[in-house]
């Protein structure tokens, strides 16, 4: 039986127009009133994540910032929090400069930038969270405060090779993961939604094989593969629906409320 489901947002919960359908809502106040544990695991920040969670009603832990932080909707008791060392959040700023591409980052729940360019803006309107300009966001990571270092390109040759350079250096250490198509996300090794569901999960004395978690991309696919029962989406990437125990409709043809009425309700 299931006790908890996690459902991530971007291409999962939300349409193509950034909104939660009236049919997955209505999906997920059903499973809530059956005593059933619904929250969010996202790569957003915090701030982005909650007018999401209100519409959902939600008084629950959220995994935010692909696992970095999990700080619940209401109290804002935060129960996993892990930001990236100084040291590492500079050298992979630096990294993200000199291969000329937009990056950003984020400390104490503000999207932080060095310059509002095309990306930039793209990433505000998506985000529903205007940036705050710095002049070096190398003091961002001084603080050792930056929850993940961002990086947005349309070359998707480039993105791969990025990806596969960062890896080569620091995974051991790292999690370097893309997210959508255009984005290259940097955290450190613990801030991944796999390990933070399992907190959020060891919280309300849930097991495994009693979560199901809902997603679509590459940032998805550890807590697919964590969670008792884990679901793709119809427009999510094949390696996630081959990692997958089922396979849903698309996000835009209602593909949570579609998984929440079959396999949970």
């Amino acid at each position: 039986m299931i006790k908890l489901v996690a459902i991530d947002l971007d291409d999962t919960l939300l349409d193509s127009g950034l909104k939660i359908a009236d049919n997955c809502l209505r999906a997920i106040s059903e499973v809530q009133q059956r005593g059933i544990l619904v929250t969010l695991a996202t790569g957003r920040m915090y701030r982005s994540a909650l007018p999401y969670a209100r519409q959902m009603k939600v008084d629950i832990p959220l995994i935010t910032y692909q696992g970095g932080l999990v700080k619940n909707s209401r109290s804002e008791e935060i129960i996993y929090y892990h930001p990236l060392p100084a040291a590492a959040a500079a050298e992979v700023i630096r990294y993200f400069r000199n291969k000329g591409v937009h990056y950003h980052s984020y400390q104490d729940d503000q999207l932080v930038m060095e310059r509002l360019d095309e990306e930039g803006v793209y990433y505000e309107k998506l985000s529903g969270i205007k940036a705050v300009i710095v002049d070096d966001l190398l003091t961002v990571a001084d603080s050792g405060k930056a929850m993940k270092i961002m990086a947005v390109s349309q070359d998707k040759k480039l993105l791969l090779s990025m990806e596969r350079e960062l890896k080569d250096c620091y995974g051991e250490k790292l999690n370097i993961t893309l997210s959508k198509p255009f984005f290259l996300e940097v955290m450190v090794r613990e801030a991944n939604k796999a390990d933070a569901l399992r907190v959020v999960a060891s919280h309300y004395q849930v097991s495994r094989a009693e979560v199901m978690a809902i997603g679509d991309s590459y940032n998805d696919l550890e807590m697919l593969e964590w969670a008792g029962v884990g679901v793709a989406m119809g427009n999510a990437w094949e390696a996630v629906k081959e990692a997958a125990d089922f396979v849903t409709c698309s996000n835009d043809e209602d593909g949570v409320a579609e998984a929440l009425r079959r396999y949970v309700l």
